[in-house]
C-alpha cells in the first residue's frame, strides 16, 4: 500500500531560481541521439504539454543486484513490464532518466549502453510495453570523460577513462546528473512535458531530490536502493512497494485529476518558506 509523507516531513518546493540548471548546455541538434549530453535514446515525440511518468532505470525497471554494464546484466524486475504497459495504455508518456556515470569511469562505453537499452526495449516489447524516450547522463564527479561527442561517434578506448587517471578532466554539465534536473528540463523542452503534472519514480534519494527540484510528484519504490543510498536528504511524496504500485498510484491520481475541478493554488502566505533539502 502506498504511504504518503506528511507536509511536515516533506521539504518545500525549491524556488525556480535555485534549480540546478546549466545555462551553458548547448541546444540539441534535433536528430535522435545526437547533440550534447544527456543523450536521448529515442527520437523526439512531442506530448502536447501533459504530464509524464519519469522513471529511474536501475532498481525501478530492472534488478540492481549487480552493475549493469552489458546487455546480459539487464533483468526486468517482476511486474515492471506490466506496470509500464498499463501506463502506456492510459496514454501517459514514459520517460527514463538514468545516471550512467560508469561511462566516465570506464566500466562501459556508449555503444554498450545502447545495446543495454536495446535489450530493455526488446524485453518490454515482449510484454506489450514500451518506453517513449530515454535520457542518460554519462558524467561522474571526478570522471575522465572527454569533451561531449555525438551519439555514434568513435568511442575512446576504455584505458583513456581510468577512474584514477592523473590530471582528470572535470566532468562538464554535472547538473544533468541527478539530483540535478538537466535531463528533466530537456524532456520538458523537447517533449512539451508539464513537469508540474508529472511523476518521478525512483529508488534513490537522488531521484527524489531531482523530482522535487523539478516540481514533480515524487514516488519512492522499495526495490533497488529503497531510499537507503544515503546520498542526499530528500523525502518522497509517496512510498510504494514497487513500480506496479507506483503505476496504481499514478493512474489513480490521473483519473482523479481528470474528474475533479481544479482547485485554486494556495496563496503565498499559506505556503511553507522555501528551504533547500
Amino acid at each position: 500500500m502506498a504511504t504518503r509523507q506528511s507536509q511536515a516531513e516533506r521539504p518545500s518546493r525549491q524556488p525556480p531560481g535555485e534549480a540546478n540548471h546549466d545555462p551553458g548546455r548547448s541546444q540539441p541538434t534535433g536528430r535522435p541521439g545526437e547533440g550534447d549530453h544527456p543523450h536521448a535514446f529515442a527520437p523526439s515525440c512531442p506530448f502536447r504539454e501533459r504530464g509524464a511518468a519519469f522513471l529511474d532505470r536501475d532498481g525501478v525497471i530492472n534488478d540492481q543486484t549487480a552493475f549493469v554494464n552489458a546487455p546480459d546484466d539487464f533483468r526486468l524486475l517482476p511486474g515492471a513490464a506490466a506496470a509500464i504497459r498499463r501506463l502506456n495504455e492510459a496514454g501517459i508518456p514514459i520517460v527514463v532518466v538514468t545516471n550512467q556515470g560508469g561511462i566516465a569511469l570506464g566500466y562501459l562505453t556508449k555503444d554498450d549502453l545502447a545495446a543495454i537499452h536495446e535489450r530493455m526495449a526488446t524485453l518490454l516489447a515482449a510484454e506489450g510495453a514500451h518506453i517513449d524516450k530515454v535520457y542518460y547522463c554519462p558524467y561522474y564527479p571526478g570522471g575522465t570523460i572527454h569533451s561531449p561527442q555525438a551519439e555514434g561517434s568513435t568511442t575512446h578506448p576504455r584505458a583513456e577513462f581510468g577512474p584514477r587517471r592523473s590530471l582528470a578532466e572535470a566532468a562538464p554539465r554535472i547538473s544533468d546528473r541527478k539530483p540535478g534536473i538537466g535531463m528533466l528540463e530537456r524532456a520538458r523542452d523537447e517533449l512539451d512535458i508539464d513537469l508540474a503534472q508529472s511523476f518521478l519514480v525512483g529508488d534513490a534519494t537522488t531521484d527524489i531530490l531531482a523530482g522535487f527540484r523539478a516540481g514533480c510528484t515524487t514516488i519512492l519504490v522499495r526495490t533497488g536502493y529503497a531510499g537507503a543510498d544515503g546520498k542526499v536528504v530528500a523525502e518522497p511524496d509517496y512510498t510504494v512497494a514497487d513500480l506496479a504500485e507506483a503505476a496504481d498510484l499514478i493512474l489513480g491520481r490521473v483519473i482523479a485529476t481528470s474528474t475533479t475541478p481544479a482547485q485554486p493554488s494556495p496563496t503565498p502566505s499559506n505556503r511553507e518558506s522555501p528551504t533547500r533539502p
